[in-house]
């Protein structure tokens, strides 16, 4: 494998600049979590909320001139507050989006343009992966920097599923079918009276993804072109894969992110499914003996139909419009920043994430990052609904109504005929 090369984007953008171009400070839009005593190592902190705001910090520390600013954000809300900032005209320097919400913002001019500024800020396009690059591109123009690929995983407790009889050569034995899946939550509740899944049902729209993801599987989707499709029988069979272990008592629908998160850490579930983000944080916790986590596996989300699919998106920095057109010196350091950050962009994939860069991608140090072969896969059926810029409202319609079944006991028909009916008005 090739050895990792990083570049001197930075210091080459530093060089090219005079002081007084970057005597200045700059404001950052983020999620992730709060960390204050991340410090300036990039190459120890551990989790989302440490390994991002240590490379903030290691910027800042840095001799250029130039001070960071971290804003306080909430993940649930993050958006509501972007939006509002932007409309009351205090959008942040820099700020992180997803892939999935680039066409509603650029599509209304609220992003600059970075096409022509990247590669005198030292960031080579050619080292991003072509899906990367593709994700930051909005009708022939680039309006972020790449950050990751994440997706949704298998989290496994080896432990329980060693006793219910489900692990053959050290690999978890996963389903191959929503019969199967069923089949192997009955084994690992009447092998060890713990849930065989669990999720985030109730908060956030992790049960969304993970419809969309069965839905794919099937060759569906939520919506094509300017229709609604949710209402089909791919997104029956996909909703009932999930619902009939609810029926049976084999999971929890009511959990919350953190409680159902707790409780795969606490032993309480054999699979939890969530991101590549928690990748590191777990390991971590597995390696603490006041865990009951004791044996991690990392797999990918397996394939209960025809095809190979799981939910995936990617992070992404861009920068306002109006920093670009009204402040020169804050749109430079905010550059310098993003050169800063592709630079880093090994130590971020250290939380478990999906490097962008080529070059890292290449590297023996990403190769050897914990359970990366676990999950080798997952970049081949990392997939998402189209492009549009609704998104954001397509993804609550559908969660609304996902939660209303597994929630208040509403049918699946009804739920997927309203769902149909709020995703239209949205394309409307």
């Amino acid at each position: 494998m090739k050895k990792l090369i990083l570049t001197a984007a930075t210091a080459a953008l530093l060089a090219a600049s005079t002081p007084a171009a970057f005597a200045t400070d700059i404001t950052l839009g983020r999620f992730f979590g709060a960390c204050e005593d991340a410090g300036t190592d990039t190459k120890t902190s551990v989790g989302e909320p440490c390994i991002i705001q240590s490379i903030i910090n290691a910027y800042s520390a840095a001799d250029n001139g130039v001070a960071v600013e971290t804003l306080p954000t909430d993940w649930g809300n993050y958006y509501d507050q972007i939006k509002a900032a932007y409309a009351g005209g205090t959008a942040p320097d820099v700020h992180v989006l997803h892939r999935s919400r680039i066409a509603e913002f650029a599509s209304i001019g609220a992003l600059a343009d970075l096409s022509d500024d990247l590669a005198a800020a030292g960031i080579d396009t050619s080292d991003w992966a072509d899906k990367a690059l593709e994700g930051v591109t909005y009708e022939g123009k680039i309006y972020g920097v790449p950050m990751d690929f994440h997706a949704n995983l298998w989290h496994v407790n080896m432990e329980i599923m060693e006793q219910a009889g489900l692990v053959s050569d050290g690999k978890p034995v996963l389903p191959t079918s929503p019969d199967e899946l069923l089949e192997h939550a009955k084994m690992v509740k009447e092998k060890t009276g713990k849930d065989y899944l669990t999720a985030d049902f109730a908060q956030f729209p992790i049960g969304v993804r993970l419809v969309m993801a069965l839905m794919w599987q099937q060759g569906a989707n939520v919506f094509e072109g300017d229709t609604a499709t949710v209402n089909t029988p791919e997104a029956k069979a996909a909703v009932e894969s999930i619902t009939q272990l609810f029926d049976a008592g084999l999971a929890n629908p009511k959990l919350n992110y953190a409680d159902s998160e707790k409780g795969f850490l606490n032993g309480d579930a054999a699979i939890l499914v969530n991101g590549t983000w928690v990748v590191d944080a777990y390991t971590a916790q597995a390696a603490n003996s006041e865990t009951s986590l004791n044996q991690y596996y990392v797999a990918d989300f397996p394939t209960l139909f025809e095809t190979g699919a799981t939910w995936a998106d990617s992070h992404m920095w861009g920068i306002p419009a109006s920093v670009k057109a009204d402040s020169p010196e804050k749109y430079k350091a905010a550059l310098g920043f993003l050169a800063f950050l592709n630079d880093s962009n090994v130590d971020w994939a250290r939380t478990g994430h999906m490097s962008v860069r080529k070059s890292v991608l290449q590297s023996d140090e990403y190769a050897g990052l914990p359970h990366r072969s676990e999950y080798a896969g997952t970049a081949l059926i990392a997939a998402d609904a189209p492009a549009s810029e609704n998104y954001g409202a397509i993804q609550d319609a559908m969660n609304r109504e996902l939660q209303a079944i597994w929630l208040t006991g509403k049918s699946v028909e009804t739920a997927l005929a309203d769902a149909e009916s709020d995703v239209q008005d949205q394309l409307d």
